[in-house]
């Protein structure tokens, strides 16, 4: 089972229609196969830079795109959901079980309520999932309406995940205008998420770093 296999499979692919329409309708940000896409991608240069084997680049790469199908459930508990649903999928295929249940484990621990890095895999998917603040993830709506979610994700203009294995650290460059959303209201949403990050960096050797609009303030 490829990753190129696992972006086309229809039945994901319906788990992730029907997701996102539920979480549109509670007022999420969106999470469809954009974000899932841009989440397997930055895992996989982030083990990559960091010198895994190309077959754990392909394993996060799988748990990256699978990580939110169990949206389709319900957004409470997705991760979990999201574990059993996946390991359904793949029992189908010819992955080996030891491979399935590291894809398994990662997709279960993403969230930050109650998960957590234990190996590489899992410590990639959460520091590509958790950066993925931008503009383009608030949909189209009366701004008037946005919640603070929405309002932290739009005064995100710029974003940029950098991995450096040489210096064991990993940033997250943002460019955000302070006249939408306050620091304040940043971390209120995102302090949970970052420290995840920076439990997740050390899971690869690393330490994680947060720089906004040019200052350090992680």
């Amino acid at each position: 089972m490829r990753y190129e296999d696992i972006v086309r499979n229809e039945e994901i692919l319906e788990y992730y229609e029907r997701g996102n329409a539920i979480l549109d309708a509670l007022g999420y940000t969106d999470h469809s196969t954009i974000h899932t896409k841009l989440v397997a991608e930055n895992a996989a240069k982030i083990l990559e830079e960091f010198g895994h084997s190309s077959k754990e680049i392909e394993l996060v790469k799988i748990a990256g795109f699978m990580h939110d199908i169990g949206n389709a459930v319900n957004r409470h508990h997705h991760a979990e959901y999201g574990a059993l649903l996946a390991n359904e999928i793949l029992k189908e295929t010819d992955m080996k079980l030891k491979d399935r249940v590291r894809i398994v484990s990662a997709i279960a621990n993403h969230d930050e309520s109650d998960g957590v890095a234990a190996d590489p895999i899992s410590a990639a998917l959460i520091i590509a999932d958790k950066t993925d603040v931008r503009r383009s993830r608030v949909r189209e709506k009366d701004p008037i309406l946005f919640d603070v979610h929405d309002r932290v994700n739009h005064a995100v203009t710029g974003t940029r995940l950098r991995c450096g294995a040489e210096e064991k650290r990993i940033t997250l460059y943002l460019t955000v205008d302070e006249s939408i959303c306050t620091m304040y209201e940043y971390f209120d949403i995102f302090l949970d998420r970052m420290t995840m990050c920076s439990h997740a960096a050390r899971i690869l050797g690393a330490n994680f770093s947060l720089k906004v609009n040019g200052q350090k303030v992680l």
